[in-house]
Order: C-alpha cells, then structure tokens, then sequence
C-alpha cells in the first residue's frame, strides 16, 4: 500500500511539512512581518493626517504655490470654513486621504513650506533676546556703548548716550531693596536696538550675539 503524501511547500528548494516546527517557525516570521507592515503604514497615514491638519495653519504666501491639486486645495480651504466639529472631522479623514495619494516631491514641498512658516517666529524670538541683552549691557558697561556705535554706525549716537544716561538715573532713581526701576528710556534703549539689529539682517545677528556670548564668558 503507498504512502500518502505529506502536504506541506518547498521554501528555497526544501520542503516544509505542513505543522512541523519549520513551518510554524515560518508562519510566526510572515506574520510578524505583516503586522510591522501594518504598523508602518499605520504610522505614515497618522503622519500625513497630521500633516494635513498642519496645512490648515499655512499662511497663504507659502500655502497658494505649492502643487496640491485642486481637489485637495479646495478641500483644506472648505476645512477652514466648517466649525462644526463632526463635519470638522469627517473633512480632515478626506484631506488625509487624499494626502496619501501625493507624491513623495509635492509632500517635500509641504513640509518644507511648513518649516519656513515656523522658521520665521524662532529668528524673531532670537532677535528679541539678543536685543533685551545688548539693552542691558549699554546700561550697565560705559565701554559698550562705543563697541555698539562702532559695529552699527547708521545708530544715532547722540539720543542712544542720552537714553542710556537716563534710563541709568531712572534705575538708580528707584527705592532701595526694590527691582529697578524701568521707565521709558529703558524701553526706548531697547528700541533702538532692535531696529538696529533688524536692518542688519541674520548674518550680523548670529556674529554679534556669538562675539557677546564670548566676552560674557570671558
């Protein structure tokens, strides 16, 4: 009598019995495999989704030029306009789906436009803070004041030396024991300042406030 024939499948030129330790060994890799799948493709959707979300928030310089189709152009600005949040919801499922039918260059495009949007605040919040410590400084160092007119010559030395002396007084005006008083000039110093560091541009900016961190430490 013959041998019925065990079922099973060849893998690389072996063959696999069906419910021996091969090939249940075999069957646990394919399915972790698919559920790492699963996984990724799960993460990518929420990433597009959020990306999506974040198109909502794009100022229209940077928003009208990027290629998204009118389709999904159309539906992030009917987005804009729905308040209610079912309807909110249900629209952001479909600016997601149709995210996932772009193409890997026009989401380079969207989150390079997005980086520039978020660029912008950061300089400006560096800039404040460069100006809030060179403020200080001409208060506080006589020799500051002329490394400050050297360096930003187009400053009007003469009202820049009298709004020092004067926020100066102002400080040493106040109460003892109390913070120090900051009256107008204080705030005019920082005015000047910031507009000053505002004309020159970021390449200055970064150099002076590196020169300044390095004579503080110094």
């Amino acid at each position: 009598m013959s041998r019925k024939p065990k079922k099973g499948y060849f893998v690389r030129g072996q063959f696999v019995a069906e419910g021996s330790e091969l090939d249940l060994e075999l069957k646990r890799e394919l399915k972790g495999t698919d559920e790492a799948s699963k996984t990724e493709l799960k993460r990518e959707s929420a990433e597009l989704q959020k990306l999506g979300e974040d198109l909502l928030t794009l100022r229209a310089g940077l928003f009208d030029p990027l290629p998204l189709g009118e389709k999904l152009a159309d539906a992030i600005r009917e987005a804009k306009r729905i308040t209610n949040f079912e309807g909110k919801r249900r629209q952001m499922q479909f600016i997601g789906k149709l995210m996932r039918g772009l193409d890997p260059e026009v989401l380079d495009a969207v989150r390079a436009a997005l980086a520039e949007q978020h660029r912008a605040p950061a300089e400006e919040t560096a800039m404040l803070h460069e100006a809030e410590r060179w403020r200080d400084r001409l208060i506080a160092d006589d020799d500051a004041l002329g490394g400050w007119i050297e360096t930003h010559p187009a400053t009007d030395a003469q009202q820049l030396r009298a709004l020092v002396r004067q926020a100066r007084k102002d400080i040493k005006a106040g109460p003892p024991g109390e913070a120090p008083r900051q009256g107008k000039a204080y705030r005019d110093v920082f005015q000047i300042v910031r507009e000053q560091l505002a004309a020159h541009g970021n390449a200055d900016h970064v150099a002076q406030s590196e020169d300044l961190e390095r004579e503080d430490d110094a």
